[in-house]
């Protein structure tokens, strides 16, 4: 990715975050946006979002956000000059979950190797 891409991927994801917890704070309370991945040509962002929660906390993030597109992105279009403003899709991130996971699974080796 190029260094203009990285820069207005984060100005996206910085600006996303401002829109949700700012105008939409006692719905959005949970949510975190983690990172985007916007096309070279501008014209598409997947957003990854990330919950506090279980299942249930997630899928209700995830309609909230797909029912909230047009409003976020007419906010970021006032807020960003682009060419293009790209079109929305969130994606949910289990990076953090994967890592969690990853530390729990070192942590028993290591217990087993001391016992």
């Amino acid at each position: 990715m190029g260094n203009r891409n990285l820069r207005v991927s984060e100005l996206i994801k910085r600006e996303i975050s401002d829109i949700l917890h700012t105008h939409m704070r006692s719905e959005a309370v949970m949510i975190t946006i983690t990172g985007v991945d916007i096309s070279p040509d501008h014209r598409n962002a997947e957003v990854f979002f990330s919950v506090l929660g279980d299942e249930v906390a997630i899928d209700e993030a995830d309609q909230f956000l797909r029912k909230k597109i047009g409003y976020i992105r007419g906010e970021l279009s006032r807020r960003i000059v682009l060419k293009y403003m790209p079109k929305l899709r969130f994606t949910y991130d289990d990076s953090l979950e994967r890592g969690n996971r990853l530390l729990q699974i070192l942590d028993e080796i290591e217990e087993e190797s001391k016992g």
